[in-house]
């Protein structure tokens, strides 16, 4: 098979893939997943045949839905365990999470988004899903600007371009805005999110740095307003920065960072 073949059956199975973890039920028939990816009844099969067999997807007992198969659950969790950032913070955030009572998410950058490497709730804040793999901007998530907090403005332009979309009418969508928005973090030790994303909920993060001192992660307090209000922002600052200080150490920093 031609180089060019595999790299197009590689990104058909991809696309398969995609279309399953899109699906709002996680199950799709074969001519949805078609249709969805642009391919025949036929190439759509085939793919789905093969994809099978490796336990990438599942066939329903139905015979008639395909789901996301086991192989990707255990390649998920390898990757995870294989992550230092996870594997260093996930007893100190599932610690916090019991502790407060509230949802305690810690995230990488990946491109122009935040991605949940640990997700953990508390008594507080329970939630039917997983918040681990999912994607938030990072100019509107308290994380997401953790994870600019090394950047300059011109980084930041470059990275994420001109316009900054708009979530909520609290979200910053100015540059020179967000440059000021991360000074005033810099100096509190915390980034908030205060409806930027979504309306009702608030969020604090605190930086998570490697051996060198740069941000590679960020470690979040998230609940309803009400919640997050009631429990104290000032204390929650205090605890985030707390627990980003125990993974720092876990990751080898071992210095104070300069102003």
């Amino acid at each position: 098979m031609a180089t060019a073949e595999i790299h197009q059956s590689i990104q058909r199975a991809a696309s398969v893939l995609d279309a399953l973890g899109e699906s709002e039920t996680g199950q799709l028939r074969a001519s949805d997943i078609g249709r969805t990816i642009g391919l025949g009844p036929s190439t759509t099969a085939r793919l789905l045949t093969t994809l099978e067999e490796l336990g990438y997807v599942r066939k329903e007992t139905d015979g008639q839905l395909y789901s996301i198969g086991s192989a990707i659950f255990a390649l998920a969790s390898q990757g995870l365990n294989q992550n230092p950032v996870h594997r260093e913070s996930r007893a100190a955030a599932q610690e916090l999470a019991q502790k407060i009572g509230l949802s305690v998410n810690v995230g990488v950058r990946d491109g122009t988004s935040v991605m949940y490497l640990c997700h953990f709730e508390g008594a507080l804040a329970p939630k039917s899903h997983t918040m681990v793999g999912m994607r938030q901007p990072l100019h509107a998530s308290a994380l997401g600007k953790c994870l600019l907090l090394d950047f300059s403005q011109e980084e930041r332009i470059e990275l994420l371009g001109e316009d900054l979309p708009r979530f909520t009418a609290n979200t910053i969508t100015d540059h020179s805005a967000l440059t000021k928005e991360l000074a005033h973090a810099h100096e509190r030790g915390t980034c908030l999110e205060d409806q930027e994303l979504a309306l009702g909920r608030v969020c604090i993060a605190a930086p998570i740095r490697n051996t060198s001192g740069r941000v590679v992660a960020a470690i979040s307090i998230s609940g309803r307003m009400t919640v997050m209000r009631d429990s104290n922002l000032e204390t929650l600052a205090e605890e985030a920065i707390e627990a980003a200080d125990r993974i720092s150490v876990g990751l080898g920093l071992i210095s104070a960072i300069p102003a």
